[in-house]
């Protein structure tokens, strides 16, 4: 086999779009093994250079996984998380027929800061609640939830077990949630938060920065950091019919 002439497109540029063809296609499926760079070179008719370097793209990008001394796997799907609703993570890991566990780190009620009080917009707010959280998917640390939580709007917080109940499912049973306040970004995991994970420092991350509202008082000021390579986020919602134009 040969790859199709395309002068105008670089030949590991071939190379990357016949392997993502076969994954996009089914043929080569999540975690299976792919094709070795040898058996590639000898299918393909080209060099053993440009090979590597296709692969070498291919696994920074997400798409492939290379274990030294076993082979090139296809990645599996990573989990997606809906940002239009605010899921319960223990949930999310068991409807993908995997095992949640959580250790809590922090359970303790802290002097607010200047910036804490502008968070939940709330100037005499003298204390709040602080929680940290790691979340595991079958043992693999997932997600480092770090949580305020409004003592006026929570009071019995602190003395909770979250080891027996997750801290959403604390919350949505206490109060209901009327609002909520996404900011999703791509980080570089520092050193508490790479400790944490058990990932290396400057390992990417998605932070997600959630406020959440019961009528017009803010209830929990959020810090949600997932490892990078496990997780992304997914959103749809319906378009204004009456909009004319992007903006």
């Amino acid at each position: 086999m040969s790859l199709m002439p395309d002068a105008a497109t670089p030949l590991y540029e071939r190379v990357k779009n016949h392997i993502l063809s076969n994954i996009g296609s089914g043929a080569w499926s999540g975690d299976r093994r792919i094709p070795s760079e040898n058996e590639l070179v000898a299918e393909l008719g080209i060099s053993r250079m440009t090979v590597n370097r296709a692969l070498r793209e291919l696994t920074a990008a997400g798409v492939l996984v290379r274990v030294q001394g076993v082979g090139t796997f296809v990645a599996a799907p990573r989990p997606q998380t809906d940002l239009l609703e605010i899921n319960n993570i223990a949930e999310e890991i068991a409807s993908r027929g995997n095992r949640h566990r959580s250790e809590v780190l922090t359970l303790e009620q802290v002097a607010t800061t200047h910036e804490l009080r502008a968070a939940f917009e709330a100037a005499r707010l003298e204390t709040a609640f602080h929680s940290v959280v790691v979340h595991y998917e079958n043992d693999i640390a997932v997600q480092l939830e770090e949580r305020f939580v409004n003592p006026g709007v929570v009071p019995n917080y602190g003395a909770q077990d979250f080891r027996r109940q997750t801290t959403y499912d604390y919350l949505v049973a206490i109060t209901p949630i009327t609002e909520l306040e996404h900011i999703i970004s791509a980080v570089a995991a520092d050193q508490r938060t790479a400790q944490l994970l058990g990932i290396g420092e400057g390992d990417p991350c998605l932070l997600l920065d959630r406020r959440t509202w019961t009528g017009s008082e803010v209830v929990t000021v959020n810090k949600l950091s997932y490892v990078g390579a496990h997780y992304s986020f997914r959103t749809r919602a319906q378009a204004n019919r009456n909009a004319t134009r992007y903006t």
